[in-house]
């Protein structure tokens, strides 16, 4: 991950990427509750991707992988539901946007994989 990112943004821009990150996953959940608690039909695969994808997405665990997911997610929906396409154009829009930017520093992508200090200590005394 630190490949593809050459830094974690930290301060306003790791809020906005964190506000980012919440509103797609938050728009994904609310869609995957909604095609749920629905009557049940062919929807019930990609709710739980939703569901999944979201959550995913929202704690910033593999953000380019699963951004990436949730614009096509988004993006295909509309092909299999008669869902309105406007808000799956802004929510693939917002998950290009996580793909090509970072997770920011608030984010398990930043914990796990973001810049590490080293410190070599001197072996002997003088």
């Amino acid at each position: 991950m630190q490949r593809s990112f050459s830094t974690f943004p930290n301060a306003w821009p790791g809020a906005g990427l964190l506000l980012l990150r919440i509103t797609l996953g938050g728009a994904l959940f609310a869609d995957a509750v909604a095609a749920l608690q629905g009557p049940a039909s062919q929807m019930t695969m990609p709710a739980v991707a939703e569901l999944v994808i979201g959550a995913l997405v929202m704690v910033g665990l593999w953000t380019p992988i699963t951004a990436a997911v949730a614009c096509l997610l988004s993006l295909g929906i509309p092909l299999i539901a008669e869902r309105p396409l406007e808000p799956q154009l802004l929510r693939a829009a917002i998950g290009l946007g996580l793909v090509v930017l970072s997770p920011g520093a608030w984010s398990v992508d930043a914990r796990l994989f973001g810049r590490r200090r080293v410190e070599i200590k001197q072996l002997r005394d003088d």
